[in-house]
């Protein structure tokens, strides 16, 4: 089965980055947002199996993003993309029940473990 994937970023060509990544590999990318407010309101919608979340975003960061949806769904998977030199937003992110991150730019490899590897956590 397909894992059902929110992508979260504020850049569209971002979006079309991940999708183009994750996509020939297994997940089903089956809606996107572009930013964190957005985000919440796609995943109470759609109930994705995994989320792809930018960590700075206008309206509402990713961080505020992943403490929302963790209160709706305390087992969501969250993988978080952040840039490098976000290395306290991203541990903010892990203790606001982020599964785990990758780094832009990204290595499609690192990508799609990180994914599975966060699917396959046990809450």
């Amino acid at each position: 089965m397909k894992a059902r994937t929110l992508v979260v970023d504020d850049a569209s060509f971002m979006r079309e980055m991940i999708r183009e990544i994750i996509e020939p590999e297994g997940f089903d990318v089956v809606v996107e947002a572009g930013d964190g407010a957005d985000a919440v309101v796609a995943f109470k919608e759609h109930s994705p199996d995994i989320v792809t979340m930018d960590i700075v975003m206008p309206k509402m960061s990713g961080i505020e993003a992943v403490k929302q949806i963790i209160q709706l769904d305390p087992g969501a998977k969250i993988v978080m993309c952040s840039a490098l030199g976000q290395e306290a937003l991203v541990m903010e992110a892990l203790k606001a029940g982020a599964s785990d991150f990758i780094v832009k730019p990204f290595k499609p490899d690192a990508v799609v473990v990180t994914l599975r590897k966060a699917l396959e956590k046990q809450d």
